[in-house]
């Protein structure tokens, strides 16, 4: 377990990108790397949600709304106790980024970039997950990429697992 009191790093780190861009890897591996607990935004979801996306429908803004909230209660929680944490969202409009991350200094965003062929072909080889390739469009078609305003930290897909792993790691100080 990593000695805490020595990092400067987020006190959470939200990793975003679209479906099959790796968000739960990358999540599962630092919450490993760190010994910090790790939530997968999915978990977060109503089984609404989770039917419409199972039945190929996407999710309106309306829907996203108590998804979001729950999000941003576990982050503030975990500052609010001192605790770190990890979660993955896909954030994929500014809107959603500002009330999971907003103006909390310390809560880093990763995102991770890749492109529409790379995803699909990830997405295509995806077993036992709810949501279908069926969407992936239209997670492309929704996606805001984040601004220099948001501070993110952009990884490219394409790295191997470990790399993009390191990568996190030494640019938010925690390696």
């Amino acid at each position: 377990m990593t000695d805490l009191s020595k990092k400067s790093g987020p006190a959470v780190i939200v990793v975003m990108g679209v479906a099959s861009s790796g968000k739960t890897s990358l999540g599962e591996r630092l919450g490993a790397a760190l010994g910090w607990p790790f939530r997968d935004a999915d978990s977060f979801h109503p089984p609404e949600n989770v039917a419409k996306m199972s039945g190929g429908i996407p999710l309106t803004d309306e829907d996203r709304k108590p998804w979001l909230a729950a999000i941003a209660a576990w982050i503030d929680e975990l500052r609010a106790t001192g605790k770190h944490g990890i979660v993955t969202c896909s954030a994929l409009k500014k809107a959603y980024r500002r009330i999971i991350v907003g103006d909390r200094p310390d809560v880093a965003l990763v995102y991770l970039k890749g492109s529409r062929e790379l995803v699909g072909q990830r997405m295509a080889q995806r077993q036992h997950h709810f949501m279908p390739p069926s969407l992936l469009d239209s997670q492309f078609a929704t996606l805001e990429e984040p601004g220099p305003d948001e501070r993110p930290l952009v990884v490219p897909v394409e790295l191997a697992k470990d790399a993009i792993v390191e990568r996190v790691l030494a640019e938010l100080k925690l390696g």
